[in-house]
């Protein structure tokens, strides 16, 4: 059954962003004043939302494993925080090429632009963490303690553009932060359908690895049962 629904969300996933490329590439008009390079926001914002959305669920099911104990929740936490960091480097990378067309640098310390850099470093931090223990509920505990600060950090990336309205970044245009009149439809409505094609990637990726973090914990299970055997003779 999983599989089925892995096949199929990469389906939708992949068709849906074949025809977004070719709506976003040739079928939409350059923005008057950005030109071509408009055309990367439809990457960087769906990169940066489902980061930052990935970011707090990865911290909801921490705080589940807390309550429960249930080291499943555990795996599922660091499986759906490592797809998001994928996406919110996306966001960064995307974010510092529109820069240096709009700004003429690679970087500018925009508050926006340096709380998503902190936001990927701690969540690296997280990754390099639960390599670096190998007890399964310490890992657990530690993780879910590094995600609850780089949540918040998240949550201050989310709202830095209400916040500093003085920022270089720009502020919100799309409909559902602004009630509407920032941002032509015709621009706007191909950026959701580009997100909702990499929410279906972003959640076959998630069950891809949360497969991969069950058969990794029934190997280590079966590791420490062997050693404690191996112990007892």
């Amino acid at each position: 059954m999983r599989n089925r629904i892995i096949v199929l969300l990469a389906a939708i996933g992949a068709a849906l962003l074949v025809w977004n490329l070719h709506t976003i590439l040739l079928g939409l008009p350059d923005e008057t004043r950005q030109d071509m390079i408009f055309r990367i926001i439809y990457f960087h914002v769906p990169g940066g939302m489902i980061g930052l959305t990935g970011f707090g669920v990865g911290l909801a099911c921490s705080v589940v494993y807390l309550v429960k104990k249930d080291l499943w929740w555990d795996a599922l936490a660091a499986s759906i925080t490592e797809v998001a960091l994928a996406f919110a480097l996306t966001n960064l990378v995307t974010g510092s090429i529109w820069g240096r067309q709009q700004w003429g640098v690679w970087w500018a310390w925009d508050a926006r632009l340096t709380g998503m850099l902190i936001c990927c470093v701690v969540f690296v931090g997280y990754l390099m963490l639960r390599r670096a223990v190998d007890e399964p509920n310490q890992r657990a505990r530690l993780s879910a303690v590094v995600s609850i600060f780089g949540t918040v950090n998240a949550w201050f990336v989310y709202k830095a553009i209400d916040w500093f309205p003085r920022l270089q970044h720009p502020g919100p245009v799309l409909t559902f932060r602004t009630g509407g009149g920032r941002m032509d439809p015709v621009l706007e409505h191909p950026l959701y359908w580009n997100a909702l094609a990499l929410l279906c990637l972003a959640i076959v990726m998630v069950m891809i690895r949360i497969r991969q973090e069950d058969v990794s914990r029934e190997i280590d299970l079966l590791r420490r049962t062997a050693h404690a055997s191996l112990k007892g003779l």
